[in-house]
C-alpha cells in the first residue's frame, strides 16, 4: 500500500553538484561532480543513508522518482544522498531530509561501510555510506520531483518483501538493511 501525504515538487539535486571522494578510510581526496562519481568504473565517493521509523516502529521506505538515473522506481531506505563539497555529513542528511520528506528526525550514527554496485550500462555506485536510524513523529510532505510513492512499513515485512522480492529494492537498501538488523539497530 502506498500512502497519500502533503506534496511539494521542488528540485533538489543535479548531476552538477560537487561530491566529496574519499579514499577506503574516508579520508577525502578532493572533490568530484556527481555526474563523474557515477560514471564508468565511478569514483568513491561519501554518501548517507538514513532510516527513518515513526512511534509505532514502521520505516518509512520512498520509492525512488522514475527520471533518477541510477536506480528509478526502485524501493530505498527513507533518505539517502551525498554530501555536497564542504558539508558535514549530519548536516548533510538533515538537509535532504527536509528537502525530500519535510521532516526533521532524532537520528543515530549506526555504522559506515563501503560498497560497489553497477546499474547496467548507465551508472554506478561506489560509495563510502554512513548510515543513520531515528525517529520522526510528524507527516512527511514528499517531494514530487525526488520521490513517486512512500509507505510505512513494520521490519518484519520488509524482511519478508526482501527475501520474495529483492529486485524491487536499491542495492544499498539490501545491505544496510541486513546489516541494522544484526547489529540489533531495529
Amino acid at each position: 500500500m502506498v500512502a497519500s501525504a502533503e506534496t511539494k515538487h521542488e528540485v533538489v539535486s543535479s548531476e552538477s553538484e560537487r561530491l566529496i571522494r574519499v579514499n577506503a578510510a574516508d579520508e577525502p581526496l578532493g572533490f568530484l561532480n556527481k555526474r563523474a562519481c557515477h560514471d564508468g568504473a565511478g569514483f568513491l565517493h561519501r554518501a548517507f543513508s538514513a532510516f527513518v521509523l515513526n512511534a509505532g516502529g514502521e520505516l518509512l521506505l520512498q520509492q525512488r522518482h522514475a527520471s533518477k538515473r541510477l536506480w528509478p522506481g526502485y524501493w530505498s531506505n527513507s533518505c539517502c544522498s551525498h554530501p555536497r563539497a564542504g558539508e558535514a555529513v549530519e548536516v548533510a542528511v538533515a538537509r535532504r531530509l527536509r528537502e525530500e520528506l519535510g521532516l526533521g528526525a532524532d537520528l543515530s550514527f549506526a555504522f559506515k561501510f563501503e560498497y560497489r554496485s553497477e546499474f547496467g550500462d548507465i551508472g554506478v555506485e561506489h560509495e563510502l555510506c554512513w548510515v543513520y536510524v531515528g525517529q520522526a513523529d510528524a507527516a512527511p510532505v514528499v517531494n514530487t520531483a525526488e520521490i513517486d510513492a512512500w509507505r510505512w512499513v513494520a521490519p518484519a515485512q520488509l524482511d519478508r518483501e526482501l527475501i520474495e522480492t529483492p529486485e524491487r529494492f536499491t542495492p544499498w537498501l539490501q545491505i544496510e538493511w541486513q546489516r541494522l538488523r544484526e547489529d540489533g539497530h531495529l
